[in-house]
Parts: structure tokens; sequence; C-alpha cells
């Protein structure tokens, strides 16, 4: 959903376009990075923004569903998932980023997928 800003929010101005995604568009915009690509959340909340016509995207909102989208896959992963099954949230998610340090597979994680090239 595209909504113009009724008051300044985020650094933003009244007026300005904003994305409010969904978990399932984000879901599916990261199963589109390519293996061995790796973007910033930034780089990704502005493609996003873009892809929607809107000036930038709620960073609440992006945050919250990047995390449910990654502790859903890292949940099928424990469940049996191989690798290659589940999301690659690693791809837009930085080690060193505070959302990493939230997510049950901490930085660690993170950073060798990376390194394997997931």
């Amino acid at each position: 959903m595209v909504k113009p800003l009724d008051r300044r929010f985020a650094g933003h101005d009244v007026g300005e376009l904003m994305l409010i995604s969904t978990s399932k568009e984000i879901n599916a915009r990261i199963r589109r990075t390519r293996p061995g690509t790796a973007i910033t959340i930034a780089q990704f909340r502005e493609r996003l923004a873009k892809s929607a016509n809107a000036d930038f995207t709620c960073p609440l909102s992006t945050g919250i569903f990047l995390r449910i989208v990654a502790e859903a896959a890292l949940e099928a992963l424990a469940a049996g998932d191989s690798i290659d099954e589940v999301t690659p949230f690693w791809r837009v998610v930085e080690p060193d980023s505070a959302l990493a340090t939230k997510l049950s597979c901490g930085p660690k994680f993170i950073s060798q997928q990376r390194v394997n090239g997931n």
C-alpha cells in the first residue's frame, strides 16, 4: 500500500509517498535476489519503494517484516528444509546490522551464508 504522508515521519515530509509493504512481498523480493549477491537493507528498501512508485518504504514495518521472513526461514531450516529451499534473508540482512543481532541465528550464520555464496 502506498500512502501519502499527512505529517513528517522518519525524516520525510508531508506529501511524500510511503510504501507499507507486506511480509509476503518482502519474502518474494528477497527470493528474487541472486545467489552470491548481498545488498544492504537501505538498498532493499529503496528498490521496494521504486518498484511501487513510492518515495520511500516505512522503515518500521519493513524491519518487522524482514525479521518475520528471516525467522520463518530459520524455522524451516530447523524443521529440515535445505538451505536452497528457504528464503535467503542473509542476502539483505547485513551481519553487522541491529536486525542480525536480534535473529535467533545471530550474525555469524549470516556471514557464513554470504561467504558460501548462498
